[in-house]
């Protein structure tokens, strides 16, 4: 089955095949935010430990799929070796705090509201914060497979589609994340999908953009990998761990984490 994906994603022309496998991650937000169909309340501790699932697999995808191959295809030694890793990394760290601190988004809770004072609906900010959390996700894919089409050696169809298979998995939870709280407020089954299941579309054009840059621009690649385990790393620490400590299921998302991590490392080593 796996093979088969390889092969036909192999066949294709690596900036299409970044925009289907974006396409694979966003239908499985839209599956999660499908729920809302089924059910109109997620149980807080079953919400929280799927949240940790989301930051162990967004972690171990950060160092297994993002980093060390950008650190593996920098050239030089030592220091000027890590350099390019460490500076995309810091770039998307920031990319993330800077769009935090301007764009206006809701947390999960309904009681932090961040960004810059605005007068729009809280539906539109809770959007908006599962937005911020996809841009990496989307171009962490998308760079890879722009790798592929650079002729990186390094750059993998098999790593770059394991990673969107993670990516995927983790953004199952997040589609019922923003679907449920939004039914629980009394917004109709049909708009609780439309945006849960809108908040990434933004994944595609993020897998698009960071593919076509990296095939025109080779050498950016370590730094773009480096960049989207830096802003990804930066959301789990700034977004979803303290989400996951508003309750007292700190223990199940703690576990939950763990499972995640586990999950996405055996999946890069075993198939990437």
């Amino acid at each position: 089955m796996f093979q088969s994906v390889i092969e036909f994603f192999e066949s294709i022309d690596p900036i299409l095949a970044a925009l289907y496998a974006t396409l694979f991650t966003w239908f499985l937000t839209a599956f999660g935010a499908s729920f809302v169909f089924f059910f109109k309340n997620m149980n807080r501790v079953v919400l929280d430990g799927m949240l940790g699932f989301t930051g162990g697999v967004m972690i171990a995808a950060s160092f297994w799929s993002l980093l060390a191959p950008a650190i593996e295809m920098s050239k030089g030694e030592g220091f000027t070796k890590v350099i390019p890793a460490a500076v995309g990394f810091a770039l998307g760290a920031l990319f993330i705090f800077g769009l935090d601190k301007l764009l206006p988004h809701l947390h999960i809770n309904f009681k932090e509201t961040e960004g810059v004072k605005s007068p729009w609906q809280r539906t539109t900010l809770l959007v908006l914060a599962i937005t911020l959390h996809n841009i990496p996700e989307g171009l962490a894919v998308g760079v890879l497979f722009g790798g592929v089409a650079a002729g990186i050696p390094e750059a993998s169809i098999a790593g770059a589609v394991t990673l969107a298979i993670g990516i995927g998995i983790q953004n199952f939870p997040e589609g019922i994340a923003v679907s449920m709280p939004l039914r629980r407020m009394g917004m109709s089954r049909w708009k609780s999908f439309m945006y849960g299941q809108s908040s990434a579309i933004v994944e595609p054009i993020a897998g698009v953009l960071g593919a076509v840059a990296v095939t025109f621009f080779t050498p950016l690649l370590p730094y773009a990998l480096a960049f989207a385990a830096g802003a990804m790393i930066f959301v789990v620490v700034e977004e979803v761990i303290p989400e996951t400590q508003q309750d007292k299921n700190t223990d199940i998302a703690a576990l939950g984490l763990i499972g995640g991590f586990i999950v996405m490392m055996v999946l890069d080593v075993a198939l990437g």
